[in-house]
């Protein structure tokens, strides 16, 4: 790729959906040849993420809790517990595919309604859902998980050459499985057997329960200071 320009776009601050004590704002890349699967593969070793097709990384000014991280897949190691799920996907079904199953939306709104009645996404609406998960210029696929031909469970994952990157899930909300961890886990998975060396599954956040599930993943890295520092548990 040739050496491009990086023009960053703030947005205005606003209240934290994560820490509600903190306020977030954010950089916006502006400049459209950054928009592409290469663009966007160097960017999101580098930090970035995607909503949509914008293309952004937090720039808050009194905060820093938000840390790139990334799995090193050629050397995952789970743990016990993480053995014991994987055990139990010997008992499901999975396929990675370049479309929507046509019962999706009946799961996500499930979904939707039982965990996040509150959020900003609620009720379910189709087009909300695409605009955040759909980038024209992306390589997505889709991992579907069932059990007895049930679906249960979707992972939107973006394509690159050496990694992937874990965009949302959404499954079953009363499921007695752990089905969030089993997707990771599967996705893990996938770039072991198409020899992908990294899964991006968004920022680390510590103070943040319901975010910092990434670190139990492990060995993984996490981008401080411009550089990927490698740590276990």
């Amino acid at each position: 790729m040739k050496e491009l320009s990086l023009q960053l776009g703030l947005t205005p601050e606003s209240d934290c959906n994560y820490l509600p004590q903190q306020r977030d704002q954010l950089g916006i890349v502006m400049d459209q040849p950054w928009l592409n699967p290469n663009g966007y593969d160097l960017l999101i070793s580098s930090g970035y993420r995607r909503s949509g097709s914008v293309i952004y990384k937090p720039m808050c000014k009194n905060c820093n809790a938000c840390t790139p991280l990334r799995v090193n897949c050629t050397e995952f190691t789970p743990s016990k517990s993480q053995k014991r799920q994987q055990n139990q996907l010997k008992k499901l079904q999975w396929e990675f595919k370049q479309q929507l199953d046509p019962d999706w939306f009946e799961l996500y709104e499930r979904y939707i309604t039982v965990r996040h009645a509150s959020g900003s996404m609620f009720p379910a609406n189709k087009e909300q859902f695409f605009d955040f998960i759909s980038a024209s210029w992306m390589n997505i696929a889709f991992l579907h998980l069932y059990q007895d031909n049930q679906l249960i469970a979707i992972a939107i994952t973006d394509v690159f050459p050496d990694s992937l990157s874990a965009v949302y899930s959404f499954f079953e909300p009363d499921h007695k499985l752990s089905l969030g961890t089993l997707c990771v886990l599967l996705q893990i998975e996938i770039c072991h057997q198409t020899q992908r060396q990294w899964l991006y599954p968004g920022y680390q956040i510590d103070q943040c329960r319901e975010m910092n599930y990434k670190i139990r993943f492990s060995p993984h890295q996490k981008l401080i200071n411009g550089e990927w520092i490698s740590s276990v548990l």
